[in-house]
């Protein structure tokens, strides 16, 4: 089987279910990888997810830029550059980016991240 190497730059942006941005570097449906995916997800300054919680997937979130405020049930505390955020499946999550720069973070979910797998709890914020 040929090497599977992927690039940030091309990878195409999208928006989540939860509002925010992200850039995948691996998922099932496209690339060698079989149980997982990761991404870059960016949050503008001031954003935030929409609260939310995935039936199947563990998350882990690894901060690469920025500062934020992550919310895991009732439970809050602030993040920076290097932290790593466990996320157990069926478990209510927020992140707000409560810097001066857009945040930036690395999400690896497992099984792969899927919309049909994300239930928000709180409205979409409007356009």
């Amino acid at each position: 089987m040929p090497m599977d190497v992927t690039n940030l730059a091309r990878a195409t942006p999208f928006t989540t279910k939860d509002g925010s941005q992200i850039r995948e570097l691996v998922h099932p449906t496209w690339s060698g990888a079989r149980n997982q995916s990761l991404a870059e997800a960016t949050l503008p300054v001031a954003g935030a997810t929409t609260a939310h919680y995935h039936r199947l997937a563990e998350e882990l979130y690894v901060i690469t830029a920025g500062t934020g405020r992550m919310r895991l049930a009732d439970e809050e505390c602030d993040v920076a550059l290097g932290d790593c955020v466990i996320i157990p499946p069926g478990v209510e999550h927020k992140l707000v980016n409560t810097g001066q720069e857009e945040l930036r973070l690395l999400c690896c979910c497992s099984p792969a991240y899927a919309h049909e797998d994300t239930v928000l709890t709180e409205p979409e914020p409007s356009p």
